[in-house]
């Protein structure tokens, strides 16, 4: 891996979560009434900001960097990250992650942390793991877990993240990959994998207990995958893809994990390496914008780097303390750890966290207003 596919993992995440945060949870219909000019950024004035996707993925980068290689360290930073970032009252948590990080205040181990959940947490975060480390297929498997499991125990948000972990690995490899190669990827590196365990910790009672329930047991996944696939191979498009994973799904692609992640890795074969045609692809499937687009933007940025995203997208970000210029400290930091390097990294001042978090929070709530408002 080099630079460019650290910088274009994180940035490439931050644009698309900041294009398709407006969208977030509108349906088709009011979204193209509202904002018809999916090019363009609409949160703050023609201006876009990140929200917890893109704040988590730095976070896990943050704690790799942190943890010279040793999962238990990445853990332990995480949490102390985790920590400070909900003190800091953010908007929009999501219910699973709210919980963890209430049980990570009052001093439960991260091990231990996690809620039965198969939400999008995990898969929001993991992408940077797999440019990191996915040419070591059992390290990234071990980073991806203790990431899932901080806040996630269900088995299939530990499936989902490592999906989303593999294709940016896959992506920033500049391979040519089509959806047969990428499922026989993900089986051959998900095989006699161990499921995380209801109650939190790292692996199942089952499998304590000796009776061998393993991950690829899960063919729901898989199944989806070889839909992707065969979809992908009949050029459908994104959009009817999903319509047709779930029919009844009329505010867009779900905040559930397996209705995520398959949507993003279509849209990313589709257009593995064009960044802009994917990501409106993806907004336009509604919903979960911000999640589904900071994914997508992870996936695909990790190949084609900062050249290959739109500049307008990327100088439309309107952030401190984490702005671009931040994003980038941290890609350069990546770097250098990848390399063997010792590095301290940069923590957020608490007050300047607070007062982020402030603003974001009212242009949150003038957004929730401004839905009530015509045109319908």
């Amino acid at each position: 891996m080099t630079i460019k596919a650290f910088e274009g993992c994180i940035i490439g995440a931050a644009v698309g979560d900041s294009l398709g945060l407006p969208y977030e949870g509108l349906s088709l219909r009011r979204a193209s009434r509202l904002f018809p000019r999916r090019e363009r950024h609409h949160f703050l004035f023609g201006r876009g900001m990140i929200s917890d996707d893109t704040e988590h993925a730095l976070m896990v980068a943050q704690a790799v960097i942190d943890s010279g290689g040793d999962p238990e360290r990445f853990s332990k930073s995480l949490a102390r990250r985790l920590r400070w970032w909900f003190l800091g009252l953010p908007a929009g948590i999501g219910l699973a992650t709210l919980r963890a990080c209430l049980k990570l205040c009052v001093g439960v181990s991260p091990h231990k942390s996690g809620v039965f959940s198969a939400g999008n947490g995990p898969a929001m975060r993991s992408a940077i793991i797999g440019v990191m480390y996915g040419a070591d297929i059992e390290r990234m498997k071990a980073f991806v877990r203790r990431s899932t499991i901080i806040t996630h125990t269900d088995p299939k948000a530990y499936i989902g993240a490592f999906a989303v972990a593999l294709a940016a690995h896959l992506s920033a490899t500049g391979a040519t990959i089509d959806g047969a190669a990428y499922l026989a990827a993900l089986r051959s590196a998900l095989a006699d994998e161990p499921l995380p365990s209801r109650e939190g910790s790292q692996f199942s009672p089952l499998l304590r207990r000796g009776l061998g329930v393993r991950c690829c047991s899960d063919e729901e996944f898989f199944a989806l995958m070889r839909d992707v696939a065969e979809s992908i191979s009949k050029n459908e498009a994104t959009t009817d893809f999903y319509q047709r994973l779930a029919p009844n799904a009329k505010q867009g692609i779900s905040g559930y994990i397996y209705h995520t992640v398959p949507a993003v890795i279509h849209a990313w074969l589709r257009h593995p390496a064009n960044f802009k045609a994917a990501l409106l692809d993806i907004i336009a499937c509604g919903g979960d914008t911000d999640t589904t687009g900071a994914i997508l933007g992870a996936i695909i940025g990790a190949r084609v780097g900062v050249e290959g995203i739109p500049r307008a997208w990327i100088d439309g970000i309107l952030e401190y303390p984490e702005s671009v210029g931040f994003m980038k400290m941290v890609a350069r930091q990546l770097e250098q750890a990848r390399l063997g390097d010792s590095l301290k990294t940069v923590n957020i001042a608490f007050p300047l966290l607070l007062a982020r978090n402030f603003v974001f929070a009212v242009v949150v709530l003038y957004h929730g207003f401004r839905r009530l408002l015509p045109p319908y």
